[in-house]
């Protein structure tokens, strides 16, 4: 019987744990940190199969169909060259950026204060700009939207602030030896003429806006023509207007509109012409195509654009007092807020609250004429009792004060004392225009009449086509 014994082992089992486990690490080590001479193997390894004549004729294939795909080479050493360059090249785009030179757009909230903290100036310096001179403190009047260009000494202090407030108008702060000056530059425009027509459809800022016309430019239409038409009540569909204005232009671009030089208005199929003439005295205004004064003692309607709420009546049942009571003016319904104009020259001889009338303005015009403008939301500055106005001139805003049930004005006329109807009053008419200038007017009206003729020809002439 022969015995078989197991022969002892080499080394103690937790020798070899110890050594597998070292063997282990040491192989993780050499695939996550390959040394030089592998790295040089496997680069040597890719260079060795490109010289095969097999894989020479793949890539060669390879080659080709990539010019005619305009495709990258797919294979990895010509990808990373690729990628290499591309990475090079954005980073040579890439603009330098000057730590003394800043751009701050400003955003709503902002005030000048989070401005210059924006670009790391602190409060003393504000204030050491806003008190070196009154004019720096326009730099205040921040809107939004506005750039302010700031350039840095090395100091990090201000050496400039520029900001453009629009097409012709610039600000500019810069350090002096005295603290700061402060310019404002001013881009003087060239003038053009420009022609253009509209006929009303729905309202006049609608047609007026189709035809090219901004707001101020209607604005500026409608007083030319506020004398003879209430704007209020008389448009109507179909009326017409035509006028040459000046146009601001710097560089080939518009950047604002000057005067109305000639207009025409058709409303109601009857035309008003309207001439802007300047007297060797210096002052302007327009007249007709006969140089008869546009201007009348009094404007029609003191609210542009209104809407009449209650007529002059001498029955109207009260919406508040819920009675017949005589209505001895004219109500415009117009938002909270909307300017009321001075119907006339003249002295205000109340500004204050007056009853059921709430905030009241009433002007003298002369020894025969009275307005009267109630339920006003408030005054306009410098309006009080006493003051003298100007036709045309702000006086309040249209309010609910008093015995009131909505925003509107309630407007009165007086003539010696008597209330009449503003709407049917026979306005007096202005002086017009001297005799000593009558010559030279006509030769300014004539051509401005002649071109609008041949102007509105040919639009329509167009218009046919």
């Amino acid at each position: 019987m022969t015995s078989s014994t197991k022969a002892p082992p080499l080394y103690p089992k937790s020798h070899i744990l110890a050594a597998s486990g070292v063997a282990a690490v040491l192989s993780l080590a050499l695939l996550v940190f390959p040394s030089r001479e592998v790295e040089a193997q496997k680069t040597l390894i890719n260079l060795d199969l490109d010289n095969s004549a097999e894989h020479s004729q793949l890539q060669d294939d390879n080659a080709s169909t990539e010019a005619t795909n305009n495709k990258p080479s797919p294979f990895a050493v010509t990808a990373d060259s690729n990628t290499a360059s591309a990475q090079h090249a954005q980073h040579a785009e890439k603009p330098t950026v000057d730590p003394l030179r800043h751009s701050i757009r400003v955003q709503s909230g902002d005030t000048l204060s989070t401005v210059f903290a924006k670009v790391g100036l602190g409060a003393s310096t504000l204030h050491e700009v806003l008190n070196s001179s009154k004019d720096a403190k326009q730099l205040t009047r921040l809107k939004v939207g506005q750039v302010l260009e700031f350039k840095l000494d090395t100091e990090g202090q201000i050496d400039t602030i520029h900001s453009k407030l629009s097409d012709l108008e610039s600000i500019t702060l810069a350090k002096s030896d005295k603290g700061f000056s402060f310019k404002r530059e001013l881009v003087k425009p060239d003038v053009e003429t420009t022609y253009t027509r509209g006929v009303i459809n729905s309202s006049l800022f609608l047609s007026a806006k189709r035809a090219g016309l901004s707001h101020n430019l209607t604005m500026d239409l409608a007083n030319v023509f506020g004398y003879d038409i209430d704007f209020a009540m008389d448009i109507r569909e179909g009326d017409e207007f035509e006028l040459i204005y000046e146009k601001k232009v710097v560089n080939g671009k518009q950047v604002g509109t000057g005067n109305i030089l000639s207009a025409r208005f058709t409303n109601r199929g009857k035309t008003f012409t309207a001439v802007r003439y300047t007297n060797k005295q210096g002052n302007s205004s327009y007249y007709n195509a006969s140089g008869e004064s546009m201007r009348k003692a009094f404007i029609r309607t003191p609210v542009d654009f209104a809407r009449i709420s209650s007529r002059f009546s001498t029955g109207r049942r009260h919406p508040v007092l819920n009675k017949i009571r005589a209505h001895k003016g004219v109500d415009y319904a117009a938002p909270r807020g909307t300017p009321i104009k001075a119907a006339g020259d003249g002295r205000v001889t109340l500004a204050g609250r007056s009853g059921g009338y709430g905030n009241t303005v009433v002007i003298q015009h002369g020894q025969r004429y009275r307005t009267l403008y109630a339920h006003m939301n408030g005054f306009a500055k410098g309006v009080r009792t006493g003051s003298n106005v100007k036709q045309g001139q702000i006086i309040g805003y249209v309010g609910t004060t008093g015995l009131s049930t909505g925003p509107h004005l309630h407007y009165e006329f007086q003539v010696n004392g008597v209330h009449v109807d503003p709407l049917s009053q026979k306005l007096p008419m202005a002086d017009p225009i001297a005799k000593s200038e009558k010559a030279r007017f006509m030769q300014i009206s004539k051509p401005l009449m002649a071109k609008m003729d041949s102007e509105r020809s040919t639009m329509l002439a167009l218009n046919q086509r």
